[in-house]
């Protein structure tokens, strides 16, 4: 009995192994590249995380209301060798986001690129298409 359930306990171990992961969406499974958007706002948060950055910025409407847009950038090595920093895009800063909106809508975007109030500008390091 023991060998038995031993037995089952590994193939079962197993059996979970070998679920598939996750896989990586490419940038057209998410992103229209036919919405084009460009905001101007206040930088709350940059995540430096795998496997995509979020760069998230407060951009007030016309009528007032502040929306906090998301954007998607690339992997944190990919951003450091394009040249930017921790310390690149600190919260507060204004800047000028282009990228292409999320296909499910909303105030989410893939970001192409980023340009500082110095006109300096950051390209993304993101699976978004040259157009």
């Amino acid at each position: 009995m023991g060998t038995k359930f031993s037995v089952a306990i590994a193939g079962f171990g197993l059996l979970l192994a070998a679920r598939p992961a996750p896989a990586h969406h490419a940038f057209a499974a998410e992103f229209d590249v036919e919405k084009p958007v460009q905001v101007t706002g206040k930088v709350t948060k940059l995540d430096l995380v795998n496997p995509h950055s979020w760069l998230y910025v407060d951009v007030t409407e016309p009528d007032g209301k502040v929306t906090n847009w998301r954007f998607e950038l690339g992997a944190p090595n990919a951003l450091f060798r394009l040249g930017w920093k921790k310390d690149t895009i600190p919260a507060g800063l204004e800047v000028v986001v282009n990228g292409f909106r999320a296909k499910f809508g909303g105030p989410v975007a893939n970001g192409r690129s980023v340009k500082l109030p110095s006109g300096k500008t950051l390209e993304s390091g993101g699976s978004n298409p040259v157009k």
